[in-house]
C-alpha cells in the first residue's frame, strides 16, 4: 500500500486545503473531483487515506464508502468523512474511521491524518 491519500471533493478550495493538510502529514495526495472517477481510481489503486466528502457528482460519497469497506484490496484503507450534512455524519460513524463535519480546519485534518499514518505504520 503506497503512502497515498486521495482527497475525493468537488469543492476546488476544500480540495486543495485537504490536500496540502494531508501532504503536511507525510502523504502524497491525489485530489478527485467526482464520483465516477474516484470509483475508478479506488479500482485500481489502495490508498492509505482516503478524505471523503459524501456529495460528489456522479456517484455519491455513500456508493464510495460502501465499495471501499467491501473491497478486499482496500481494507487497509483509512477513510475520514468530511460533509456539511449533520445528518450524513452521524449516519457513517459506523462505517468511517473519522467522521467531520464542515468547516474542517486545515490544522485539524492535518492532525488527524497524522494519526491515521500513525495508526497505519503501528500495523506494519
Amino acid at each position: 500500500m503506497d503512502n497515498i491519500a486521495f482527497i475525493i471533493e468537488d469543492n476546488e478550495d476544500i480540495s486543495k486545503i485537504f490536500s496540502k493538510a494531508v501532504e503536511a502529514a507525510g502523504f502524497q495526495s491525489e485530489i478527485i473531483y467526482n464520483g465516477k472517477t474516484a470509483l475508478s481510481r479506488l479500482g485500481q489503486e489502495a490508498p492509505l487515506l482516503v478524505v471523503l466528502d459524501m456529495h460528489l457528482p456522479e456517484v455519491n460519497g455513500e456508493v464510495l464508502l460502501d465499495y471501499i469497506r467491501s473491497a478486499s484490496h482496500l481494507k487497509e484503507t483509512k477513510v475520514i468523512v468530511a460533509t456539511a450534512d449533520s445528518n450524513l455524519s452521524q449516519f457513517h460513524q459506523n462505517s468511517a474511521n473519522l467522521v467531520l463535519e464542515k468547516p474542517v480546519t486545515f490544522s485539524q485534518m492535518r492532525d488527524l491524518a497524522k494519526r491515521c499514518k500513525t495508526a497505519q505504520l503501528r500495523k506494519q
